[in-house]
């Protein structure tokens, strides 16, 4: 696109012209369970059912903090999904933009969507844009969808005392990522540049869904994507939703020692930092699944197990603590924080 066609987006509704070439155009994947695709004029989408099929839904707004937020964006949605033990099939897509905007950056959002979209045969639905003067940054909404058997669904409400508790990759990645992205420069006035540069690269591991195959193979009894409160956040909420305890050994969640040093600048928690790219799995075959994770490329631990009772337990070699209810993500406080 050249600079003189580059033009500033009026606030409203993005123009039918501008949603063709911008963003109808960059969308190539056409599923056949689709059976109306995006397009002028179609404010919704239908997706084909089976009998005896559920469909799974996921939505999650993403801001940007960084120029990656169409990306962060399709892999919050993604993963959603994953949790279920489903492939995703298709997403909406919501674009809040600025005032000021130019066309150029819905088109840079728009190709991140759909290069992920065609590498990964999700096909996006539909959705809307617009440019208003209540947001100061760009927000993506997404809305995935996927659809499996029903006998195959799993959900975050299904472990079972004795089930161990296995964590994918390493935490803190996606927080990491972010800060290295929003405050190297800061982070590079105390930590050495190619510890910034390697969390930047974090998010090449934001996708969960070949742990997510594996774990449904395998035998998960539940998962969970690990995103805002971080770990200690996805414990918590899986023991409430499945009405459990657990006791985990906090040396044995797996985490980057480029996180360790980024939470070590901003005075933060990295166990309460958004944390995409990593999943929390349920299931009564803990070491056999790490084995098959570890055989396909993927780095797991097993972390602990699930008890009977309320008590949601926390150790540290002899100390011991009580989880308390998922907190405000430390993103927050380190984007603010005064280094």
């Amino acid at each position: 696109m050249s600079e003189k066609e580059d033009k500033v987006l009026a606030l409203g509704k993005v123009p039918e012209k501008i949603m063709c070439r911008s963003v109808f155009k960059p969308l190539k994947i056409k599923r056949p369970e689709v059976l109306i695709h995006p397009g002028v004029g179609e404010t919704h989408a239908v997706i084909e059912a089976g009998n005896e099929e559920a469909f799974v839904f996921s939505v999650g707004p993403i801001t940007g903090v960084s120029e990656d937020v169409g990306k962060m964006a399709f892999w919050k949605a993604a993963n959603d999904v994953a949790a279920a033990g489903v492939s995703p099939i298709g997403m909406l897509v919501d674009i809040a933009l600025p005032k000021g905007s130019r066309e150029s950056e819905l088109r840079r959002i728009t190709k991140e969507i759909a290069e992920f979209s065609e590498q990964y045969n999700i096909e996006i639905l539909g959705g809307d844009v617009r440019v208003t003067g209540a947001v100061n940054r760009p927000v993506v909404g997404v809305t995935g969808v996927g659809k499996t058997d029903q006998s195959r669904l799993i959900t975050a409400r299904g472990l079972k005392p004795g089930d161990e508790l296995v964590v994918t990759k390493w935490v803190g990645l996606e927080g990491s990522a972010v800060l290295a992205m929003t405050r190297g420069e800061d982070l590079k006035n105390h930590l050495p540049a190619e510890i910034v540069k390697r969390a930047e690269e974090f998010f090449e591991y934001m996708n969960v869904m070949p742990e997510s195959e594996i774990a449904v193979e395998v035998g998960a009894t539940a998962m969970h994507n690990v995103t805002e409160g971080g770990i200690f956040g996805a414990l918590w909420e899986l023991g409430a939703a499945s009405n459990i305890g657990f006791e985990v050994d906090i040396r044995k969640i797996p985490i980057r020692q480029e996180t360790i040093e980024i939470c070590e600048v901003f005075d933060v928690n990295p166990y309460m930092l958004m944390s995409g790219g990593s999943m929390l799995i349920g299931t009564a075959k803990g070491n056999l699944l790490v084995d098959k994770l570890e055989s396909a490329g993927i780095h797991a631990a097993v972390i602990g197990y699930v008890t009977e009772g309320a008590d949601r337990i926390v150790r540290n070699g002899d100390e011991k603590r009580y989880l308390e209810p998922r907190q405000a993500d430390d993103i927050n406080k380190a984007m603010e924080a005064t280094i």
